[in-house]
């Protein structure tokens, strides 16, 4: 089954006036590449969630972003007064000539002056996060297979495409053969005293070196064994991008043998779709 390395996908909910929103997308990579962004509140979560999202997304570049707002009104602001009131009588002393107020609005402004009052991440809270973490999970493999069944057809058809051009190499593989005999037999006839034996000892060497019957059966089956890789295994992209280089060294010497004006062009046909191949292939999981 084919999964694209591509994906989306945002999950929401709500825990005690506070609403966590998770989106999470990915674009292809030879490997697990996360960059998280994460409220200070849930950072001591961050290895956990971490972990989540290597276990089910496995490959990929990926960017997740936890938001957090506060739905209702909270008074979690704390103004340290012994602290402000220790400032204001030590800023005296430095300049006692300004009015109270003054040094009230510089001393607000000093380290722990006022503070935060975060209450702590409870258990429940932390569920309710792994639960939406979970949900964004769901959504984005749902984008993947979608996406994967796109990437499926698009490489199923490539792949008809090459078995089609090579099955179309075979009318031409005799013709070129006695194109070339006809040549050189033509050839012959212009000297004198050619050791005939030693012609054709040397025609029936060039003409298997011309011989493209291995390659036409190995590129069969590698065009075989993707499709079978293809709709059977699970995580298969790496393997496919080593069968489609296998693939594209028996189009080339395919090319390197032909020989003949229309095998070529239908080996650059080949190619035009390997490539395609190649480039669909990266971004399967």
């Amino acid at each position: 089954m084919i999964l694209s390395m591509t994906g989306f996908g945002r999950a929401e909910g709500v825990f005690e006036g506070k609403k966590i929103t998770i989106d999470i997308k990915s674009l292809n990579s030879k490997s697990f590449d996360l960059n998280i962004k994460i409220p200070l509140r849930y950072k001591e979560k961050e290895f956990e969630i971490r972990k989540i999202l290597n276990d089910r997304i496995i490959r990929g570049k990926v960017d997740c972003y936890v938001n957090l707002e506060n739905l209702e009104e909270s008074n979690d602001v704390k103004i340290n007064k012994n602290l402000i009131d220790s400032y204001i009588n030590e800023l005296k002393t430095i300049a006692s000539d300004g009015p109270d107020y003054e040094y009230l609005k510089m001393a607000v402004r000093l380290p722990d002056a006022i503070t935060s009052r975060p209450d702590e991440l409870t258990e429940g809270e932390w569920e309710a996060l792994a639960k939406i973490v979970s949900a964004a999970i769901d959504r984005f493999e749902e984008f993947r297979k979608t996406e994967g069944s796109i990437l499926h057809e698009e490489l199923n058809r490539n792949i008809q495409n090459i078995d089609k051009y090579l099955g179309e190499v075979i009318p031409f593989e005799e013709e070129r053969i006695v194109s070339v005999k006809e040549r050189y037999q033509k050839s012959l006839k212009e000297f004198e005293n050619v050791d005939e034996t030693r012609f054709y000892q040397e025609m029936a060497y060039f003409t298997e070196k011309l011989d493209i019957s291995e390659e036409k059966v190995r590129l069969t089956q590698h065009l075989k064994y993707y499709k079978e890789v293809m709709d059977n295994e699970s995580f298969n992209g790496k393997k496919l991008g080593f069968i489609s280089q296998e693939i594209g060294r028996e189009i080339n010497t395919l090319g390197s043998k032909a020989n003949h004006a229309q095998i070529q062009k239908l080996v650059v046909m080949m190619k035009d779709d390997l490539e395609k191949i190649k480039e669909q292939t990266l971004n399967v999981l």
